[in-house]
């Protein structure tokens, strides 16, 4: 079954009622008829198996015929604080990000970021990425849809503290770390009361050694950690999305 999302107040007496791109999705992409199913979620924790009952000129509804658990969600949160790469291989990292269980995404801003982008720029591009968020989670059936913010320029230092208190483990994608590997660190946290972690991955050629100097300097009530994916050396929309499967793993929320 297909999955959608819709606000709480489009539900009324088990009644659901799916409007704009997800109507137009259901009518014309998907070619559904009264009698299907779908799935509907409004990001509490539960799913709504759906019968579509009547069709409008702008809107479906649809009668709840069942209420059940979403187990997709992790039980620990994972933000992924990535660098801009090149060209839009950003989409990839959150369209593949959300699949895998992503709880958040934050574009940043280096020292070594090629990419530069205004604030009409900026505005267009976070829509377009709101957009493969959202059909990411639909397609992986998640339970939430992971948030994106706006973009961090990571020189601006009360930003990036604000951020980092907001985490319990903060770890850090580091080329010129080569003693602390990830699942060395994984393990040393693993049984430790974390329940959000902010994975931290750099543009093209990494964090520069001023940036994590400056990481390391900011004070919290958090762990910092810089770590190792080993000796090879991964593309940066590859890093984190290797990274983000050892940490659900680990925290057994990927594969049991």
């Amino acid at each position: 079954m297909h999955k959608f999302f819709v606000k709480r107040e489009y539900i009324n007496n088990d009644v659901v009622e799916i409007r704009d791109d997800d109507f137009n999705h259901i009518s014309n992409s998907l070619r559904l008829k009264t009698g299907e199913k779908i799935i509907v979620s409004t990001e509490n924790k539960f799913d709504f198996i759906v019968k579509l009952k009547d069709f409008k000129k702008d809107h479906v509804t649809g009668v709840i015929i069942k209420k059940i658990e979403n187990k997709t969600e992790p039980s620990i949160e994972v933000d992924i604080g990535q660098a801009i790469p090149k060209s839009r291989n950003i989409e990839f990292v959150i369209q593949k990000g959300t699949e895998i269980g992503a709880n958040k995404f934050i574009p940043l801003f280096t020292k070594r970021t090629i990419v530069k982008l205004n604030q009409k720029k900026e505005n267009k591009r976070l829509k377009r990425w709101k957009n493969i968020i959202k059909e990411a989670a639909k397609q992986s059936k998640r339970g939430n849809i992971p948030q994106i913010s706006g973009i961090i320029n990571i020189s601006k230092i009360n930003k990036v503290s604000e951020l980092f208190n907001e985490y319990d483990l903060i770890l850090i994608l580091y080329t010129k770390e080569d003693k602390c590997g990830i699942k060395s660190v994984l393990k040393k946290y693993k049984d430790k009361n974390i329940e959000k972690i902010l994975l931290l991955i750099g543009p093209e050629g990494g964090f520069s050694k001023d940036e994590v100097k400056l990481f390391k300097k900011i004070n919290g009530n958090f762990i910092l950690e810089t770590i190792t994916l080993g000796g090879r050396i991964l593309r940066t929309e590859t890093a984190g999305l290797t990274a983000l499967s050892a940490i659900l793993y680990e925290f057994g929320d990927l594969g049991g």
